[in-house]
């Protein structure tokens, strides 16, 4: 699919981005770009899977950026059983 709309969610301070990516279905992604020391090979992971297996500030971010743009696919009873299961 082509990305229809992609945001910045968070960049570290040792040059790793990462990005929302919405894709031309509506379905969101978070895309990860490493930085070039660390090889630079970037990952796309959907976002749901992405708040169950990810624990830093970007996972903050990612939250904060579905909480406030409500485009999550995400019904809300399933986002808060993603917040609870994944402590930050």
């Amino acid at each position: 699919m082509i990305s229809t709309d992609l945001m910045e969610l968070y960049s570290s301070s040792n040059g790793d981005t990462w990005f929302l990516e919405k894709d031309a279905a509506g379905q969101l992604f978070v895309l990860h770009q490493p930085n070039e020391p660390s090889g630079g090979h970037r990952s796309r992971i959907p976002a749901e899977e992405y708040l169950k297996r990810s624990h830093g500030p970007e996972r903050q971010a990612l939250l904060s950026a579905l909480n406030e743009s409500k485009q999550s696919d995400l019904d809300e009873e399933t986002l808060q059983a993603v917040i609870r299961d994944c402590p930050l």
